[in-house]
């Protein structure tokens, strides 16, 4: 227990030195497996584990799904996302704040990035709702709340590396990510309600559109509902595995780029370059995971651990709220990828131990996870969002973030209740 201790120390320094995330795992975990048993074992061991994980199969769901999300994006289908969300919703009071968090969750449907959503809504959200003179609070807060639903709404980067970690099944995963992800959608459009209600300045409604307009602004969007049907659906009903799911979506999304003619050949070849940049880090940063965890492993940490909670006889709710917390404060001072690769080889023994559902606890893992994103003073998502909108100051939007973390907390505490919100689609899977 006392080397794992120094090792996480270690592992904090050189992640606040700014070192990456992926070398600092490598180098805490070889010299922390060397110094404990050997250095040609920790040799091997890092070796084995790099092996191992180039060639995990399921693994290609990565780049296959950046891939999907960068042609999304060059497409233009965000925009097109965000008109129709406008024409049904921009009559209400705070429309365009819903109309963004609508928007948020179809882009996410087809992208999978927290990070990706947070700063193509920004680019196209934020100009909208200054004009109309919303306040700068919940313009951004909705945006920064909006993009965290990139990483629950299937696809999702994240549940493939909680699935890979874990073993669990990853079809399962993005199907159980279906409906706390909707939850998601209707808690901020309630708390838009109510911010709005409260303080109807700070989101005026905007002119109501006909219907012959909103029937049109659909048509715009029909490849997100066609490429959404094609993967999950087709994961759902068992017609293909999440690979060959993430295979069609990126080709699909190809071909909305090549009929649309919003590429040209040096910018698609710049779409390929940046997706192989991303699935690269992710890939490292995966190996760095693993070597860390054998480091764990030979401390002997996640055994002790589950031995004292074995001893003290804790319940099992009460281990899983310490966890939740954990990852609360976790948030605060870590990214989203840290947080689940530092703390899954701890956790899930605990899981396994009290013979938790391992699909529900990666969902909570998830939603934690979300709530990290826009949590102070580290949140990824305002940082990205504070960096697209220089003129609104970052403790604005942390304040327009306050309501959205709240309804969060409903939501993770709904699900901590009723564990079906999660399992119920994945127990009706083929």
């Amino acid at each position: 227990m006392f080397e794992a201790a120094i090792g996480f120390a270690a592992l904090l320094v050189l992640i606040f030195l700014r070192i990456p995330v992926a070398f600092a795992m490598m180098v805490v975990g070889i010299i922390g497996f060397g110094l404990i048993v050997d250095w040609r074992p920790a040799m091997i061991s890092a070796a084995e584990a790099a092996l191992s994980t180039t060639r995990e199969y399921s693994l290609l769901v990565i780049p296959l799904f950046l891939l999907m999300g960068n042609f999304i994006s060059r497409a233009g289908m965000a925009g097109r996302l965000y008109n129709a969300s406008y024409a049904w919703l921009g009559h209400r009071r705070g429309g365009l704040a819903r109309a963004t968090i609508v928007s948020c969750a179809g882009f996410s449907a087809v992208c999978g990035s927290s990070l990706a959503t947070t700063a193509t809504m920004a680019r196209i959200a934020v100009p909208e709702m200054t004009r109309l003179g919303y306040s700068d609070r919940l313009a951004t807060g909705s945006i920064a709340a909006g993009g965290t639903l990139g990483i629950l709404i299937p696809p999702s980067v994240i549940m493939v590396l909680y699935g890979v970690l874990t073993q669990t099944d990853i079809a399962a995963l993005f199907i159980a990510g279906v409906v706390p992800g909707l939850l998601g959608i209707v808690l901020y459009n309630l708390t838009v309600g109510i911010i709005t209600r409260i303080s109807p300045e700070s989101g005026p409604a905007g002119p109501r559109t006909d219907l012959a307009t909103r029937m049109r602004s659909l048509a715009g969007v029909w490849e997100i509902l066609v490429l959404f049907v094609a993967v999950i659906g087709g994961i759902y009903i068992g017609l293909f595995t999440p690979t060959e799911a993430a295979g069609i979506g990126a080709f699909g999304a190809f071909l909305s780029v090549v009929l649309r003619q919003a590429a040209s050949f040096s910018e698609m070849v710049a779409i390929l370059y940046e997706t192989v940049l991303m699935s690269t880090a992710l890939l490292l940063i995966l190996v760095g995971a693993f070597i860390f965890a054998n480091f764990l492993n030979m401390t002997g940490m996640p055994r002790q651990i589950r031995a004292f909670v074995d001893g003290q006889g804790y319940p099992v709710w009460l281990v899983l709220g310490l966890m939740m917390l954990v990852y609360l404060a976790l948030g605060t001072i870590l990214d989203s990828i840290s947080m689940i690769l530092l703390t899954i080889p701890i956790f899930f023994p605990l899981v396994q131990f009290y013979g938790l559902d391992p699909i529900w606890f990666g969902i909570l893992v998830v939603v934690v996870t979300e709530i990290s994103l826009i949590t102070p003073p580290i949140g990824m998502n305002i940082f990205i969002l504070s960096s697209m909108v220089p003129k609104v100051s970052i403790a604005t939007i942390y304040r327009g973030v306050l309501p959205f973390l709240a309804a969060d907390l409903v939501r993770l505490a709904l699900l901590l209740a009723f564990p079906a919100l999660a399992l119920f689609l994945p127990s009706m899977m083929r």
